[in-house]
């Protein structure tokens, strides 16, 4: 019978084959530089040729080495979409799981799930939280909520609503801080922001909305930059700065009076980039899925009123 790697020594073959580096690829898996260098070692014996070519300074792959570590990497690709697959057998057809990031997730979701399980009790809602795009072959996910283009190669995309960006503050700043009554008061706050960009598009920044709001002469040297859009709105809760947020991941903290919206200004992103419902061609008529996207997109497009809602004029200084 003919030696065949085992998983185990496929994904050292692939990690040593990947890096050159014996100690890097020990680190990713958690062993010991010497123990991926004697698993490599026990590789190229049981199989009679040699796979690396070791100096006192390097590695390099064989022309044999590299033909291995290619067919490492499609086995374990083959073999990891095999368990996603089987996963999902499993699990049965009750079960829809749900990746989304934790903004997405604690500003908007959250806040409707209870609509929809009460909708559809058949349906047993898992989420996975993570910035990250998932592969819905490799990864134990049925549909997303992703920000981007929705240019999603074999997947659909369905448009959720476009994001339009606007200042907001707590009630207690704009009650007890220096007035905003015009766009210029602003420079007496602290101002915080998210600093994005992708494929030449811009999230909009202070400098953004102060030049919407006629002002030409801001320096936004003095604003605070946030990596998250939940930062920069927790800075805006705590009453420290007035921030710039997308309306939509705000709106609830408008209507239940945690923040309100001090100037009616807004700035749009541009249009190509939008949160988009995401999911494979293959999944477009899973029961699931069709009742998840039903529901979501209802939500999106025709919003249940809030008798809680309050204005921000209410807010508004005199």
């Amino acid at each position: 019978m003919r030696f065949v790697p085992g998983t185990r020594a496929l994904r050292t073959l692939e990690a040593a084959g990947r890096h050159l580096n014996f100690t890097r690829a020990a680190d990713e898996l958690g062993l010991t530089p010497a123990a991926v260098s004697h698993q490599i070692k026990e590789i190229e014996e049981q199989l009679g040729v040699v796979l690396f070519t070791r100096t006192s300074r390097s590695i390099r792959l064989t022309e044999a080495g590299a033909a291995l570590v290619d067919a490492s990497v499609d086995a374990l690709d083959l073999l990891n979409r095999a368990v996603s697959k089987a996963r999902k057998l499993t699990r049965g057809t009750a079960l829809l799981k749900v990746t989304l990031d934790a903004q997405f997730a604690a500003k908007w979701l959250m806040r409707r799930i209870d609509a929809f399980r009460k909708l559809h009790p058949d349906i047993d809602l898992r989420f996975d939280i993570s910035y990250e795009v998932r592969d819905f072959d490799l990864d134990d996910v049925d549909v997303g909520i992703r920000f981007g283009t929705g240019k999603y190669p074999g997947l659909v995309a369905d448009r959720l609503f476009d994001n339009i960006i606007i200042p907001v503050c707590s009630p207690a700043l704009l009650a007890s801080g220096p007035p905003l009554r015009v766009p210029r008061d602003l420079f007496r706050h602290t101002l915080v922001h998210i600093e994005w960009s992708q494929q030449g598009v811009t999230w909009p920044n202070w400098r953004m909305w102060m030049a919407a709001a006629g002002v030409d002469d801001f320096d936004d040297s003095r604003s605070v930059v946030f990596t998250t859009s939940s930062d920069a709105v927790q800075a805006a809760l705590d009453g420290s700065a007035v921030a710039l947020a997308d309306f939509a991941m705000v709106a609830n903290d408008l209507s239940e009076g945690r923040l309100v919206r001090p100037f009616e200004l807004g700035i749009k992103v541009a249009r190509e980039f939008a949160y988009h419902l995401v999911y494979p061609i293959a999944s477009a008529n899973d029961a699931r899925v069709v009742a998840f996207k039903d529901w979501l997109l209802n939500e999106v497009h025709n919003p249940q009123a809030d008798p809680t809602r309050r204005s921000w004029d209410d807010f508004k200084p005199s």
